[in-house]
């Protein structure tokens, strides 16, 4: 995967009609690699939380780093996936359970699979699309006339 900062990749493909095309919102991601970074975190605490007894305070940090690592995510996605992910994401008050953590980095973790399923799609989706688009010129042959049949050499006009 590119790792370039500044590149947008397609969450999930949109089926979008000719008059459509313009008003339709496109879901993107500003930094995959950080986004990437982000999920292995957050999958990585879900897999310490489900194997220790955490105390208070422990419980208020991991609550902390959910929260920070939300709000990285929001930083990097559309409006539209950040809207989603506010929806699948309310903030947790007060000292937060063992269980809530647990439930909070769980969702977040299946909602980032699903967020990378679909930018497999996309992906997948714009390939074929490339692919027949490339057969179909193969197909219909080069664009932009027939080459010329070559001239025999120092028959030309001028020489």
């Amino acid at each position: 995967m590119n790792e370039n900062p500044n590149e947008q990749l397609p969450a999930m493909p949109q089926p979008v009609g000719p008059a459509d095309q313009q008003a339709a919102p496109q879901e993107a991601i500003a930094q995959p690699a950080k986004l990437l970074r982000i999920a292995s975190m957050v999958h990585e605490l879900l897999e310490e939380t489900r194997q220790a007894s955490i105390d208070e305070p422990g419980r208020i940090r991991l609550r902390e780093i959910y929260e920070r690592s939300v709000g990285e995510l929001r930083e990097v996605l559309s409006p539209d996936l950040q809207e989603e992910l506010a929806v699948l994401t309310p903030p947790m008050e007060g000292v937060p359970t063992e269980a809530e953590i647990r439930v909070a980095q769980a969702q977040l973790v299946g909602w980032l699979e699903g967020l990378f399923h679909g930018i497999q799609a996309a992906l997948f989706a714009q390939q074929a699309a490339a692919r027949a688009q490339f057969e179909e010129l193969r197909r219909r042959g080069l664009p932009g006339g027939q080459p010329q049949p070559p001239q025999p050499d120092g028959s030309g006009q001028y020489l």
